[in-house]
């Protein structure tokens, strides 16, 4: 007979071996006792699994612990006829007849940390086990003295499942027959010092909740999305890239003010990046998240698309759509921190077993977040094993990571004192290095077709460089220095533009250095910064021709391109992510040119190799004049693989137009424009060169053989392309 203490500590859930007392036990005489705890039964009879009656179980001292012995088959097996307080009866299987969850492969991949895909064994997955459906729930937590499962299906009864120990790897696991899909469930700890925590929601759940509900939901593994060469291609260097940055929450609503659904996004969204020509696009971050307002940027559920937008298989139909139709869809991705929720990653099991204990190192005051101890091989194996899951499981192009020079600094945003140093006494994050570079890698090795972003705004060395050259391994990194720099320069009002020419073209210094995106995201119109059109200088029309001259010199300049949603049609408001954008603003005509001008600008971009095959080496660019500030003039030549074929822009930051200006070009025929800012068609004043084409003759300039005039258009940036 069992000790009556330890009973007592199973019904008041205290107890963290529930193997060692429930379950099958053999007894003397090839016999079997077999105990139960189940709370609310009256009675409780062992059945065969025909269906044949065993021999009843007695219950102890009213406690649902329930215990008797039965002569088994030889194979083990045996279920539950219970008969319950409200009068109905039911047969179930007994989860503690089970064996364990985890294969000794997995447990060791755990143990050490280097499991490439621990979403495929940890979390909540409907499985068949032994001939029975149900659900295996596993869950790390090393430090806990207990773990319950919790759920819809037991009351949120923390005495009903109690999980093994698997003390090898520090993870709880149980199979829960008859659990389906769709349940809704949590994980209940008692810490090492007997406190019961919050419940908690799945660190690996693939489903969650909408906000303000907080429960995981078991759900099945998305099927594996194969290869594509045909992306592969799409996302390569030497692709043209523009993409299209969107919160799903406030690009568009329906007519109620509710979000649009994952269908109703793969028929609008998608189709209208295809229309204005972005090759890609990237949504802010979608996994699910406890707060509106933090745009996605604080996520609980790193494994679950947010529900705002509907379930995980809209989701999926949502990358196939953009696929389909030709568009790249890239993901922001947090590995930098997390919100301090209650039923979040934060002291998860009674330890701060994510986040780095001491807050010098793990709590950001920026953000009043966590920050993910990466020193910690489990936490950098559940970071990338994430980010594998979203590229192989749904088949996204890419992840933009965001806050890394966050990251990379242990006294970033931090006074003196206020920041611990590495070990060598430096204020560089090894363990971030450490994680990123293997992050990057095994992105590299197991899904060579996908791409990674940095948001680093730093000068840290080698973002976008190969780890065996001593890079953190990134594809591309965006350059945080080009638009701080060239939107310093815009807001500028041009009669000062003369002295500050070295803004506008300080970023080809550097242009090489890094695989770089140009970036126009949604930091530059919140936070009372003002919309991109409010930004610049002068009257109604003056703002206007100034963005269209920014838009034309952003899709010259060497890079991929990043446009924030609304800044395509030139919102006006600072953006708001409780509402829809202006999209009235179209009904007027230099919104709605100024969506035109975009839209010219992606088709030519992506039909023009000169404008993207050489985005990241010193050959695919040449300076004609970046001194003439006197002017406000800038001029430069982007080529292609195919030297015969280039693209001159030259840029007029003035409302002057400057008639007859002469100009340098490297070969003689004509220079047909292909583009001018100013036009008509885009609500300019349509000065140009007449016809459209300029003549070279043998007139030396700029130190070129050749040069052309031009009617240079106020405000203005033409491209023009060399024919013979």
């Amino acid at each position: 007979m069992l000790h009556t203490q330890q009973i007592e500590m199973l019904c008041n859930a205290s107890f963290g071996d529930p193997f060692a007392l429930l379950g099958p036990h053999p007894v003397p005489g090839g016999k079997t006792s077999v105990r139960c705890f189940l709370p609310g039964a009256t009675s409780v009879t062992v059945e065969s699994a025909k269906g044949i009656a065993l021999g009843p179980l007695e219950q102890v001292a009213s406690t649902g612990f329930f215990e008797g012995v039965v002569t088994l088959a030889s194979n083990g097996v045996y279920r539950l006829q219970v008969q319950w307080t409200d009068g109905h009866s039911a047969t179930i299987d007994d989860p503690y007849r089970f064996p364990v969850v985890l294969g000794e492969m997995d447990v060791w991949l755990l143990g050490e940390g280097t499991h490439l895909r621990p979403y495929e064994v940890l979390g909540a997955q409907p499985v068949v086990m032994e001939g029975v459906a149900g659900t295996r729930f596993a869950v790390w937590a090393p430090n806990a003295s207990r773990v319950s499962v919790v759920g819809d299906f037991n009351f949120w009864d923390g005495r009903c499942h109690p999980m093994r120990n698997r003390r090898e790897c520090g993870v709880w696991e149980l199979f829960l027959p008859g659990v389906q899909a769709g349940a809704k469930y949590k994980y209940e700890i008692r810490s090492q010092h007997g406190e019961v925590l919050p419940a908690r929601a799945d660190p690996y759940a693939l489903q969650a909740e909408l906000r303000p509900a907080t429960a995981s939901i078991v759900a099945a593994l998305p099927p594996f999305v194969p290869p594509s060469m045909a992306r592969k291609h799409a996302n390569a260097l030497d692709a043209p890239i523009s993409i299209y940055e969107v919160h799903l929450g406030s690009w568009r609503r329906n007519a109620s003010n509710d979000w649009l659904n994952w269908d109703e996004l793969s028929h609008t969204l998608i189709a209208y990046a295809v229309d204005m020509g972005f090759t890609h696009l990237e949504l802010l971050p979608i996994r699910e998240h406890p707060f509106d307002g933090s745009w996605g940027y604080q996520p609980v559920g790193m494994y679950a698309p947010t529900a705002r937008f509907g379930d995980p298989a809209g989701f999926g139909r949502f990358v196939a759509a953009c696929h389909t139709a030709g568009v790249g869809l890239i993901l922001d991705w947090v590995p930098a921190h997390f919100p301090t929720d209650a039923h979040g990653l934060g002291n998860f099991d009674g330890t701060h077993l994510y986040e780095y204990a001491d807050p010098r190192e793990g709590f950001h005051n920026d953000w009043n977040t966590l920050i993910y101890n990466l020193g910690r091989t489990e936490v950098s194996n559940f970071l990338v094993g994430n980010g594998l899951y979203w590229l192989e499981r749904f088949g996204v192009d890419g992840l933009r990571v965001d806050a890394v020079a966050s990251m990379l600094y242990r006294d970033y945003s931090r006074k003196a004192g206020e920041w611990i140093p590495n070990v060598h006494g430096g204020r560089e994050n090894l363990e971030t290095i450490a994680f990123l570079k293997r992050m990057n890698e095994v992105v590299g090795t197991e899904r060579p077709q996908a791409i990674t972003l940095a948001e680093e705004s730093t000068a840290f060395p080698s973002v976008s460089r190969p780890t065996y050259a001593g890079g953190l391994g990134f594809h591309y990194k965006w350059n945080m220095g080009w638009m701080h720099d060239t939107l310093a320069y815009m807001e500028r009002d041009p009669i000062y533009r003369k002295h500050h020419q070295g803004e506008i073209s300080f970023s080809l210094v550097y242009a090489f250095t890094e695989n770089f995106v140009l970036p126009i995201s949604h930091d530059e119109v919140v936070h009372g910064k003002g919309s991109l059109l409010n930004k610049m200088p002068g009257d109604r029309w003056q703002q206007f021709a100034n963005l269209r001259a920014f838009m034309g010199y952003m899709f010259a300049h060497p890079g991929k391109k990043l446009l924030f949603m609304g800044c395509e049609f030139a919102q006006d408001a600072e953006w708001n992510f409780n509402q829809s954008l202006d999209w009235h603003l179209l009904d007027h005509a230099p919104h709605a040119g100024m969506q035109r001008l975009v839209r010219d600008l992606n088709k030519i971009y992506s039909a023009t190799p000169a404008l993207y095959q050489l985005d990241f080496v010193p050959e695919g660019f040449e300076w004609i004049e970046h001194n003439d500030s006197e002017r406000s003039v800038l001029s430069f030549i982007r080529k292609g693989v195919d030297s015969s074929s280039f693209i001159v822009a030259v840029c007029n930051f003035t409302p002057n137009v400057w008639n007859g200006y002469r100009l340098g070009v490297p070969k003689s025929g004509n220079y047909v424009e292909r583009l001018n800012t100013d036009s008509v068609h885009y609500g300019g004043s349509n000065v140009g060169t007449p016809l459209g084409i300029a003549t070279a003759d043998d007139t030396p300039h700029h130190g070129k053989p050749h040069s052309i005039l031009l009617n240079l258009p106020p405000l203005a940036t033409v491209l023009l392309e060399w024919k013979v």
